[in-house]
């Protein structure tokens, strides 16, 4: 029978083989576990194997888990998906990373919904220059930074 413990374990074993052929350190590399769909006791038993990143990409269903979930220490809860202007506040109050901010009114609700008891949140920004077929990569996508995404 397989469990959530030994999918772990497997996992981790390819971690470890391709960081070694990669010459880096296997706890260099962070396993984001998606549990979006898994119910919370699945995630116990992935916290209780030694799993502690966690992602989310339906904000009720994450919040609903992180509240039930929140007596375990050390989970660290990433939201993934995209990032609806009303629904800012409770991934601020809840999450501790979001991934893929594409928009900077977005990255400014979110720092203003963040609570001040919490360290500050975790943005990743996503970056998706427009630009015609065949045309160079401008600065325009990096609100002329000067760099050549």
């Amino acid at each position: 029978m397989v469990t959530i413990a030994g999918n772990l374990q497997a996992v981790h074993g390819r971690i470890t083989r391709a960081a070694v052929a990669a010459n880096r350190a296997a706890d260099s590399v962070t396993l984001l576990a998606v549990s979006k769909t898994f119910g919370a006791d699945a995630v116990l038993a992935a916290w209780q194997a030694g799993q502690r990143a966690f992602g989310e990409n339906f904000v009720q269903e994450g919040v609903a888990k992180i509240t039930e979930l929140s007596h375990l220490g050390g989970i660290e809860w990433h939201f993934i998906g995209p990032v609806q202007s009303n629904k800012t506040r409770p991934i601020a109050e809840h999450f501790a990373w979001v991934h893929s901010v594409e928009r900077e009114k977005i990255a400014q609700r979110l720092n203003d919904a963040r609570p001040p008891q919490l360290p500050p949140l975790n943005v990743l920004a996503a970056s998706n220059p427009v630009r015609s077929a065949g045309s160079p990569p401008s600065s325009a996508g990096c609100r002329g930074c000067g760099c050549a995404a």
